[in-house]
């Protein structure tokens, strides 16, 4: 059974914002744009995100959850306004790096340094990219049908 667009639009909302989502009857579509709203600074699809970059040692381009350190912050090729991370896994295993590319504004209230850790946690939705020290997410990576579900849309009343 697929998950319909109010769960998908309650969980998205529910952690883009990191509180209590107060639970009132909306109409479907109001409420997807507005959750499309609330994450739109610190959510995109996987497959705009993350991608492994082309000097890792495998052929495997799944992301583990677990502790990445950050090795390399530029800006986004062909990207405006977008920040490209290169994270490597802290775990044992063979070294595998990671291109993650989120929007400036997703760092605006703390930005991350090169050598600083980040908490990759695999979630229902796609991943959670949190501080590791406060484990507080600051982007989401969403499967394309989550990210497409609250894609925004004109609401007319």
């Amino acid at each position: 059974m697929t998950t319909s667009i109010y769960t998908r639009a309650l969980c998205a909302v529910a952690i883009a914002a990191a509180s209590v989502v107060a639970t009132v009857p909306v109409h479907a579509d109001s409420f997807a744009s507005s959750a499309s709203s609330a994450g739109s600074a610190s959510s995109a699809s996987i497959s705009d995100s993350i991608s492994s970059s082309s000097n890792s040692s495998s052929g495997d381009d799944r992301m583990a959850a677990g502790q990445y350190r950050v090795i390399d912050i530029a800006q986004a090729p062909a990207k405006p306004n977008t920040t490209r991370m290169t994270l490597r896994a802290v775990a044992g295993g063979p070294a595998h790096d990671y291109h993650l590319d989120l929007p400036n504004r997703a760092l605006a209230q703390r930005g991350v340094g090169v050598g600083e850790l980040v908490q990759v946690s695999e979630r229902v939705y796609g991943y959670e990219f949190a501080y590791a020290d406060t484990r507080r997410p600051f982007f989401l990576a969403l499967q394309n049908d989550w990210q497409r579900d609250l894609g925004s849309r004109q609401v007319t009343i």
